[in-house]
């Protein structure tokens, strides 16, 4: 049998793997004005992680996430029939999220003490989701995202937001085709009761509902705002709002980030409807889509001022955001961006005979010790099938070693869009080549 990938995942070759180093790139260098410092967690966490932070009730933790046992110990699950009999540390599970993770490592390694600097880090790392594959939605995707805790300033919403929309930028996007979309989701102090009114009233229409709008009405009525059904969807038009249940502090907060955001000239609009399918966000939350692309939202973020405390810290605010990878290289494909395409083309260095082969391997090391990308011919080429190469590898220049030129102590250099040529003195190859790729 032929090896192959596992479904719902992707090789990043090539141009995608340039484009996730750009986006790393991109990150570092929004982010790191703002002071946020590159971070990465374990992909593997224990469970209990995702079910304090994300929420049992959730899609992710009931259905998505993917489960990790040791063979010794999976035998044994398998024989009782359940794993309750594991100790915490035996079971395990690949993150499906980033932020858990991140606030575990906070609390264990004590990163946000009692009167000390807000914690801030960004992290891009590989995500694993049991969903059925499609289009923009993997098993195993990628995601950039920051964490910021240890603020409970409203200007710390806003510049999230900004730090995001700025990120967009830096990648490509024309701003004006993506939508972001905020919310308040309230806080302990005024949501409980706004739940047992949504409650309510997924149950007083029943019958008008999804067997899973129904099943969310006991375990997380808000997640029926985000129904796929269509029929579901014009029901819940008809439901309470979370703006007419804020209580003052978190209408006050709300409005606040308003203020900053207006003020910073980022464009947005109110959806009194948006919820994020975790069950950590408070107060403000934030979704960016790009109407068109096909992909539906392509990052998002918002408060967790409740999951230090929920990961065994002690109370500590949070904020955040992540943006995933595959939907936003589809959303840029769709506005023409080529997040992937090659920074630089290379220099091809040819020879007329094998004889000559240490003489490219010497220019080919002078050539990449001055940060030239430098190709050669390792397969025996003829001089034809090495120009051949060069074209197919998009070559700006070609460099031809021959007898005659080496007898002059020259090589002669080929433009491959031009053909102009010229010969150079072999000891200014270097320097000459760099001249002309500048040019």
């Amino acid at each position: 049998m032929r090896a192959q990938k596992a479904e719902g995942t992707k090789d990043l070759i090539g141009r995608e793997m340039r484009a996730w180093q750009r986006m790393q790139e991109v990150a570092a260098e929004v982010f790191g004005p703002y002071g946020f410092e590159p971070v990465e967690t374990p992909a593997i966490e224990q469970v209990d992680v995702f079910v304090h932070g994300i929420g049992q009730s959730t899609d992710v933790v009931r259905k998505e996430m993917f489960r990790v046992f040791s063979g010794a110990n999976l035998e044994r699950v398998l024989a009782e029939g359940t794993d309750a009999k594991l100790k915490p540390k035996q079971r395990l599970a690949l993150r499906p999220e980033g932020t858990a993770g991140v606030v575990r490592s906070v609390v264990e390694n004590n990163l946000v003490p009692q009167g000390s600097a807000p914690f801030k880090g960004y992290y891009a790392e590989a995500m694993f989701r049991g969903e059925r594959p499609q289009k923009g939605r993997l098993r195993q995707f990628h995601q950039v995202g920051i964490e910021w805790l240890g603020a409970s300033d409203p200007a710390a919403d806003a510049e999230c937001i900004i730090m995001l929309m700025e990120f967009y930028k830096r990648l490509g996007f024309d701003l004006s085709n993506l939508r972001l979309l905020i919310n308040s989701m309230g806080d302990p102090a005024c949501r409980p009761a706004y739940r047992d009114k949504v409650r309510s009233f997924i149950l007083d229409h029943a019958d008008e509902m999804c067997d899973e709008c129904r099943e969310r009405a006991e375990l997380n009525p808000l997640r029926a705002f985000d129904c796929k059904n269509d029929h579901c969807r014009e029901v819940m038009k008809g439901a309470p709002l979370m703006r007419d249940e804020l209580c003052d502090d978190c209408r006050a907060h709300y409005e606040q980030v308003k203020r900053y955001l207006d003020e910073a000239g980022i464009a947005y609009v109110e959806d009194p409807t948006l919820v994020r399918g975790l069950d950590y966000y408070t107060r403000t939350v934030f979704e960016v889509e790009a109407p068109g692309a096909g992909v539906g939202s392509i990052g998002g973020g918002g408060r967790y001022d409740g999951l230090v405390e929920l990961e065994g810290g002690k109370p500590t605010p949070g904020v955040g955001f992540a943006v995933g990878f595959e939907r936003i290289m589809l959303a840029l494909e769709a506005q023409g961006v080529d997040l992937g395409a090659a920074e630089k083309r290379p220099v091809y260095v040819a020879a007329t005979s094998q004889a000559l082969r240490g003489n490219v391997f010497s220019l080919c090391h002078a050539l990449r010790a001055a940060d030239i990308l430098t190709e050669a011919d390792y397969q025996g080429r003829s001089l034809k099938g090495q120009f051949k190469q060069a074209d197919k590898l998009g070559s700006a220049l070609i460099v031809v070693i021959g007898e005659d030129e080496l007898a002059s102590g020259s090589v002669k250099v080929r433009n491959m869009v031009s053909h102009e040529e010229e010969l150079v003195a072999l000891a200014d190859a270097p320097a000459r080549i760099a001249a002309l790729l500048a040019e």
